[in-house]
Parts: structure tokens; sequence; C-alpha cells
């Protein structure tokens, strides 16, 4: 009873939005309608078809975002955890210093995303940026300035900002991970003979097993949905390589009003994501019975 109104409100706040988004995809709701976005013409199915036919411009389209955000989100997640890995993994012996390094490693997740983002977005620029500045007039690694936010580099720019921002949860998860695991097993290998990479092959990893396997699925559905990071990074048009499907969506939505085939986007999204959880929960889980 002390937890129905919290429930209640969480249903209120997540399910209603998304029956009414899903509702809108089965509607032909463009501007003409916004009034009265009750009254738009009922499109069926029109919606779907359109979206998903990859023969036309707007298919064509959605399926590049796709791409772009699966190549985006594997890199991102590939990399955020193996920072974050190697980070908890380093300042889990204690030397001199250690608190102030993990409150350092624990900054770029502390920090408020609008502004950790636009900063990037600022160090990024062509002629007065920190990073063309570093790279090409301190270290000459690049022969001239180089165009971050624009063109094929735009991935890699928001991979990096994504992968700044995100390690430092998976460094936070796996250091309180690493936690539980008795010294007595470090201690056991070691006299077996074991060096500290073989310590943290048959040890730490098998430890961490299921940390791991509920960090990665919150990591890929953090960054696969993310839409601040790549919306303040580029503003409302992203670069075709930088295209994520959030601000394809939006883009879609706000941008050209037709809000029916945004809202089938959307949902055409959700059950990709719970396919793609479900399927993972599922392996994982009998992978866990299998040990």
């Amino acid at each position: 009873m002390l937890l129905l109104p919290a429930l209640l409100f969480e249903l209120l706040v997540h399910l209603v939005p998304m029956v009414v988004g899903v509702f809108i995809s089965f509607k032909a709701l463009t501007q003409l309608y916004l009034a009265q976005w009750q009254d738009a013409p009922w499109a069926g199915l029109s919606n779907y078809r359109i979206v998903a036919d990859i023969n036309e411009a707007v298919g064509q389209a959605l399926l590049h975002s796709f791409v772009v955000t699966c190549a985006f989100t594997a890199l991102a997640v590939g990399l955020s955890w193996l920072f974050g890995c190697a980070a908890a993994i380093l300042a889990q012996d204690k030397f001199r210093g250690r608190g102030v390094l993990r409150a350092i490693f624990l900054t770029p997740y502390a920090l408020p995303v609008y502004a950790s983002v636009i900063t990037w977005a600022f160090m990024f620029q062509y002629n007065n940026g920190l990073v063309n500045y570093v790279l090409h007039n301190e270290l000459g690694i690049t022969s001239r300035p180089t165009f971050w936010l624009l063109g094929d580099n735009s991935f890699f720019a928001l991979v990096t900002v994504s992968v700044w921002r995100n390690w430092p949860f998976a460094f936070l998860v796996i250091m309180a991970g690493l936690q539980s695991i008795p010294r007595e097993l470090y201690e056991a290998a070691a006299i077996d003979g074991a060096g500290i990479w073989q310590q943290i092959r048959l040890v730490t990893m098998p430890s961490l097993r299921s940390v791991n396997q509920v960090l990665v699925l919150v990591l890929f559905l953090w960054t696969f949905n993310d839409f601040t990071t790549p919306y303040v990074l580029f503003g409302n048009a992203a670069p075709q390589p930088a295209d994520v499907i959030s601000v394809h969506i939006y883009q879609s939505s706000f941008l050209t009003w037709n809000f029916g085939e945004g809202s089938a986007m959307s949902v055409l999204l959700l059950l990709f994501l719970l396919v793609v959880s479900g399927g993972y929960l599922l392996l994982t889980s009998r992978r866990r019975d299998a040990y």
C-alpha cells in the first residue's frame, strides 16, 4: 500500500505517453491537425509501411540511421566497458591518492549532461577548438585543423563524447562488484602461480559475470536511446555519419511535422529494444544456469 502511489505515478508518467504514442502512429497526424490531433485521419498501418519500405526515401533514411546507431552503440558501449573495467581494476588496490583518483574518474558522470556536452562542442570547433589546437598546433599529428562536427569525423566525435560520459558509470558499477570478490581467491591463485593477467582472467572476470551482464544491458539501452548527447553536440540536424535514430525520429516528428510517421518509428524502435533486451536476458540467464 505504501508503494501504490509511487507505482500509479510511474504508470501515469510512462504508460500513458507510450499508449498515446502508439495511438498516434496509426493516425495521419501532420501540422494540419496539431490543434485537434484526435481528429486526424485514421492511417492504419500506412505509417509503418512507409517507414519500413527501404526502397523509398523515408525507409532508406531510417535504415541508414539504424545502422549508424548500431555501430555507434557497439563502439561506445564496448569502449565504455573496457575503460571502466580497466580503471576499476587499477583503482582496486590501496595506494596513496586512490580516493582522489576515484573522485576524478567519476567527474564526467557527475557533471550535468548539457554542460559537459556543450563543452565538448566548443572543444571540437574548427578554428579555435582545444582538440585541433592540441593535435595540430602542439603535437603536429594532423597536417591541418580537422572538421570534427562535420562529415565522417562527426561519428568519432559522437563516440568520444559518449564514452567520456558513460565510462565512469561502468567504472562505478564494476568497482562496486569488485568489493564482493573475496581476497582469498586472489591469494590462492597467487600461491598456485597465477600472474596478474591470469588472476584477472580466471578470478576477476568470472566473478564479475553477473555484474557485467546487467551493466552491458543498461549501457546498451542508454546509448541506443541517447538523444541529449547528439542533439547538444550537433543541433537539430546531425550530419549523415552521426545521424543516430533518436535524433532522426525527432527530426521526422518535430521538423517535418509528421508525427504519425515519427510515432511509427518510435514504436518500431521500442519493439526492437524489447526483443533485443528480452533475448539478451534469456541468453544470459541460460548461461548463468549452466554455470
